[in-house]
């Protein structure tokens, strides 16, 4: 059983099929990519999985919990996090306090409320190092270029210490360096036991960091599989990628 899985899937916008029976799995310990075109249907897939849209059919199961009616709070904390397309970070703030704001929040859900007021600098500075920030730490997030604000993003959704991590579009702003580095960092997490879900249109990233990869077209799932054979993949090739050749440039 897969740590996430989101399993027929069905949404309708009024007369349009947005997704249609999609199935997406995500184990503990890879890196899944979720690609297509834009209006595939992929934000619309995270948008069910984390609680944001209610689907016509199908189900979201975390860690072998059914969790298709759980409420968006209920889902991160049972260990579901994401991050978005538009950047949601606090701006005025610097970039440890933007990272340690979630560690504050999650130190009160549960049985952290009877650790409330707690210190979670050390936590905060922790995952500031994992993601490469420290040096950024006491910056002001309205400082900092949009590649790098894309991680302090990823780290203050570590601070929620998930099983399961959504990314959407992470590497949009970023730098051809800062892309290299960030596939570093997504392959530490999935080292460490982290269940990661990867939408993003910077083919050499995807190709790069996930173990399999699977593609929407028109909200259906037209290919599964490892990177290398997606990428060659008739239909996908048609859909999306051009042609093979030339799939380390789309972006």
């Amino acid at each position: 059983m897969a740590h996430l899985e989101a399993n027929g899937v069905s949404v309708r916008f009024g007369g349009k099929a947005a997704l249609t029976d999609t199935t997406v799995t995500v184990e503990r310990g890879t890196v899944t990519g979720l690609i297509g075109p834009n209006g595939a249907g992929k934000t619309t897939l995270f948008n069910v999985v984390c609680g944001l849209l209610s689907p016509q059919a199908g189900e979201v199961v975390l860690d072998g919990r059914d969790i298709t009616h759980a409420a968006p709070h209920r889902r991160a904390r049972a260990g579901l996090a994401r991050t978005f397309q538009r950047l949601e970070l606090f701006t005025s703030l610097t970039v440890r306090d933007n990272v340690r704001v979630a560690g504050d929040i999650r130190s009160r859900w549960g049985a952290g409320r009877r650790r409330r007021g707690r210190d979670t600098g050390g936590e905060a500075d922790r995952v500031l190092e994992l993601t490469g920030l420290s040096e950024l730490a006491h910056r002001e997030v309205s400082e900092i270029p949009t590649g790098q604000a894309r991680v302090v993003e990823v780290a203050r959704a570590l601070m929620t210490r998930p099983t399961a991590l959504l990314l959407d579009e992470p590497a949009a702003g970023q730098t051809e360096a800062e892309t290299v580095s960030f596939g570093g960092l997504l392959r530490r997490l999935a080292a460490d036991g982290l269940a990661v879900c990867l939408v993003e249109h910077d083919m050499s990233l995807v190709m790069d960091v996930c173990e399999t990869v699977h593609v929407l077209d028109y909200g259906r799932t037209i290919a599964v599989g490892p990177p290398a054979e997606v990428r060659v993949d008739p239909a996908v090739v048609e859909a999306y990628l051009g042609t093979p050749e030339g799939v380390e440039g789309v972006a």
